[in-house]
């Protein structure tokens, strides 16, 4: 069932990424997701990154529209899904790259203050491109690297993992699929969380577009335990 919400607010957070601030709150467990209707043009799965606030990077037609909206206009969403993160360990790392910070910044807003340390670890291709929202109020530290060099360390946020993964019991990630496959052989699929993306339409395990192996990501995710993608990413 759909409830249909207006947005209240809308701001630019990075270069093509905007925040939509939405008129309802939806109860929800950090890394679950929402599926958006736009009369017209179709539906598509966003993660929440708080009970009303959802970030968007701009990739195609549905994503498009979405911008061109304003304040006062009205969303259809259905939802919270899937599973999300669950609370584990005491000193963890967000591991996050480019758009996949809306799950992470969650689960920091939501439960920061039930781990001893909570380190952010977030690489985007440029300093532009940063969607870093207000997270350094939620976390302990937060290390950026670029794909350029524009800000922060050059390189990739898994090379930050790599050399400081003793500092860590656990780890929670969410990104491009190269990325996750790389924390994943970081933490040899132990200690570690990672949300997977799959194309997705109905949301709720039934139509089977968004399989990975054995799983449905909708259904079974998007959240997976590292060993449980052993040999999937």
């Amino acid at each position: 069932m759909y409830s249909v919400v207006e947005l209240r607010e809308t701001w630019e957070v990075a270069k093509n990424v905007k925040a939509f601030r939405l008129s309802k709150g939806f109860d929800f467990m950090p890394g679950q997701f929402v599926m958006v209707w736009l009369p017209g043009v179709g539906e598509k799965p966003f993660s929440l990154a708080w009970k009303d606030l959802l970030v968007v990077k701009r990739v195609g037609l549905f994503t498009s529209k979405l911008f061109e909206l304003e304040e006062g206009e009205r969303l259809w969403v259905r939802g919270p899904y899937g599973r999300g993160f669950e609370r584990k360990w005491k000193r963890v790392a967000l591991v996050a790259g480019g758009i996949g910070i809306p799950p992470l910044y969650a689960l920091a807003r939501a439960w920061g203050k039930d781990f001893e340390e909570i380190t952010l670890i977030y690489g985007a291709r440029s300093k532009e491109e940063l969607a870093i929202l207000d997270i350094e109020d939620y976390v302990d530290e937060v290390v950026i690297t670029t794909d350029d060099g524009s800000f922060g360390r050059k390189g990739f946020p898994t090379d930050v993992l790599a050399e400081r993964k003793s500092e860590f019991e656990g780890v929670y990630a969410c990104g491009p699929e190269p990325m996750l496959k790389a924390v994943l052989r970081v933490m040899d699929y132990g200690n570690v969380q990672v949300s997977a993306e799959r194309y997705m339409k109905c949301g709720i395990g039934v139509c089977g577009s968004c399989n990975l192996g054995k799983y449905l990501v909708c259904r079974d995710g998007p959240v997976f335990d590292g060993f449980q993608l052993r040999g999937l990413l």
